[in-house]
């Protein structure tokens, strides 16, 4: 099994940091990635999270100010919950399905993960999530319930499958939950922070980072990721403001036509 080299880490982390925020899965595009370049990883998952940690810490970046924001209402006690305190206790009961999906079905979802057909599939129900989404009626609710935040944790765990897409499928859930189109975006990008990062932190801590892959080709694809991941962010929220998801959809629909058809035919 060869090594992977530069080039192929740089182009992986251009995959991932342009389709981690847009609706069109970002595991399912990579997966795709590795198949058209011949790429096998002995540590697959291990450098897909490298990759997911770079857009998590890019998110940062494009939102601190908002992140800090929220932090230093977390910390000031009133006798009563504040907007804030609210608002993390959302972000923290949107995590736990895929905490409890992570911890019962990983290697499950390992498996499955390179399963080009699945792929294919996944890519055609976030096509029809995203269509669903852009023809609901909107009714702009004011603030995310936790009700709400926990069947967009749900619907983020179910995008553990590859091919179907987290931001995706979390915006156009919250959507057709009757939020407004700027919370669902900022709360699908921050509900994955803990998540991706706690998962690049339990790498290291079992010895397992970078396992399989040289340093150099895995420092190239998290630079490569970080940097379009925050473009890719700013770029996103703009598209969910204009309500311009049907695009994606159209995109996802006939990649996922295509992809099928290569495993069948």
């Amino acid at each position: 099994m060869e090594e992977l080299n530069l080039i192929e880490a740089i182009v992986l982390g251009l995959v991932q940091g342009l389709t981690e925020f847009l609706p069109v899965s970002s595991s399912g595009h990579l997966q795709l990635a590795k198949e058209l370049m011949g790429v096998e990883l002995p540590e697959n998952l291990t450098f897909d999270v490298t990759l997911h940690a770079a857009t998590v810490l890019s998110t940062i970046v494009v939102l601190w100010h908002e992140i800090w924001r929220i932090l230093k209402g977390t910390f000031v006690f009133s006798g009563k919950i504040n907007d804030e305190q609210a608002y993390v206790l959302k972000l923290i009961i949107s995590m736990i399905p895929i905490g409890i999906v992570g911890f019962c079905f990983k290697d499950y979802i390992d498996k499955v993960s390179d399963n080009i057909l699945l792929v294919g599939v996944m890519l055609l129900c976030t096509s029809a999530l995203l269509t669903f989404a852009y023809k609901a009626k909107q009714r702009k609710k004011e603030t995310i319930s936790y009700r709400d935040a926990l069947i967009i944790g749900i619907a983020q765990a179910c995008a553990t499958l590859p091919g179907l897409s987290r931001s995706g499928t979390t915006i156009a859930t919250g959507l057709l939950l009757g939020n407004k189109k700027e919370s669902v975006a900022q709360f699908s990008f921050l509900m994955v922070l803990a998540p991706i990062l706690g998962e690049a932190l339990l790498e290291v801590v079992k010895g397992e980072f970078g396992g399989g892959v040289e340093l150099l080709p895995l420092v190239a694809g998290f630079v490569t990721a970080f940097v379009t991941g925050a473009l890719a962010c700013k770029f996103m929220l703009e598209i969910v403001k204009r309500g311009k998801l049907i695009w994606f959809a159209i995109y996802c629909a006939i990649v996922g036509v295509i992809t099928i058809a290569t495993q069948l035919l």
